[in-house]
């Protein structure tokens, strides 16, 4: 990615401009600024002859992960507020949301902040918030930046990041799927259980025995599923909460080392959301959406998306299919033996990605860095 594309991406961020309120809106607020003028203005802005091409050592390259879900903590953009156009990334979101996103994120309360209509775009919002933050202490990761990645809502932060949506086009799809998902989440008593494993583990034959004891219980059509792959024998399964009390008493006979149950409120990448899938295909097919001027991996089979329909496609059906984290994670790092890891940065709240990555690939995770979001910090300087 070439210094004036860099700026040119970036730029859809900075440039905010929502013009009107969450409430005088049906279809998402009009982008203000288009990717391909501002490719032209940064070229035109270019003195002198078009600087040759210049191929980067993989060490001098950069990755970016955004988080999803889950790793929202009140007191998150603290660290934040004192970089350039943060702010108005917090004010625009306002308008997009109807409701002071920046004050919940600072002060809470965390149950209100848990719920997924908030803190989707909560997480969004501090996500892109941290790449403000990155490129004012090191232009030079965006200027460099050659993958990105996002966990589950991540995707939406990472595709806005590589110039694929405006932010306020993107936000308020993200403000969509948080109320669909969480309508879906309330129709019917479900959640997530995180799952350790073994080599040995039967994840699947746990599944359908925890499917079979709902049936018992005169549940129909019961949902035990794997909802993501973090990383070798670590997996989350969402569906009832039967199923997932079932599988936590008879975690043994699986040969499942821990469970956890996860602080959401439903089985999401599961059947159980498909009642959020037509919201979300409306609003995407409502919005301008770009190909990313770097490569964005999907969730949903970590290959790099290729055209906007591609995005619209894989973004709906993201949201009832497993997150196939650890799949992505080996299609962005892999490489010949012998060649340098590129620096990787996780943009937004908590370092669950990066202990992630740290089990997948250990190599990898030695150019790790977070990007605070709740202090200041002096890392990056």
């Amino acid at each position: 990615m070439n210094v004036r594309v860099a700026r040119a991406a970036w730029a859809l961020v900075r440039g905010v401009r929502c013009r009107r309120s969450a409430s005088s809106f049906l279809l998402p607020p009009p982008g203000a600024v288009d990717v391909e003028e501002l490719l032209r203005d940064a070229t035109a802005a270019e003195e002198g002859p078009r600087e040759a091409s210049v191929r980067r050592l993989p060490g001098q390259c950069s990755v970016l992960l955004f988080p999803g879900q889950g790793s929202q903590v009140v007191g998150m953009g603290r660290g934040l507020l004192r970089y350039p156009r943060v702010r108005e990334l917090y004010a625009a979101a306002h308008r997009v949301l109807g409701y002071d996103l920046l004050e919940l994120s600072l002060h809470g309360p965390q149950e209100v902040l848990d719920r997924t209509v908030h803190c989707q775009p909560a997480v969004f919002v501090a996500s892109l918030a941290a790449v403000e933050k990155l490129h004012h202490l090191q232009p030079a990761v965006i200027e460099n930046c050659v993958a990105a990645a996002g966990f589950s809502v991540g995707e939406f932060a990472a595709l806005v990041f590589a110039g694929a949506m405006e932010f306020c086009e993107g936000l308020y799809a993200v403000k969509i799927r948080a109320e669909a998902m969480q309508e879906a989440s309330e129709a019917v008593p479900s959640g997530m259980l995180s799952v350790v494993g073994q080599p040995q583990s039967k994840f699947t034959f746990a599944c359908l025995e925890a499917q079979e004891h709902c049936r018992t219980l005169g549940i129909e059509n019961p949902v035990c599923e794997v909802s993501s792959y973090l990383f070798p024998d670590c997996r989350v399964i969402s569906g009832h909460l039967e199923a997932l009390q079932f599988l936590q008493k008879n975690s043994s006979k699986y040969h499942f080392r821990r469970t956890k149950m996860l602080p959401v409120s439903g089985g999401f990448h599961t059947s159980l959301m498909e009642p959020a899938l037509e919201p979300l295909a409306q609003v995407l097919k409502a919005i301008d959406v770009k190909k990313p001027l770097v490569s964005v991996h999907s969730n949903v089979n970590g290959s790099r998306y290729m055209h906007p329909e591609h995005i619209r496609k894989l973004l709906v059906r993201q949201v009832v299919s497993p997150v196939k984290w650890e799949q992505t994670m080996h299609a962005v790092y892999e490489r010949k033996k012998g060649t340098e890891f590129p620096k990787t940065f996780e943009v937004g709240p908590g370092k669950q990605l990066g202990t992630i990555l740290k089990s997948c690939n250990l190599q990898a995770w030695r150019s790790y860095s977070h990007v605070e979001v709740q202090e200041a910090d002096e890392d990056l300087y």
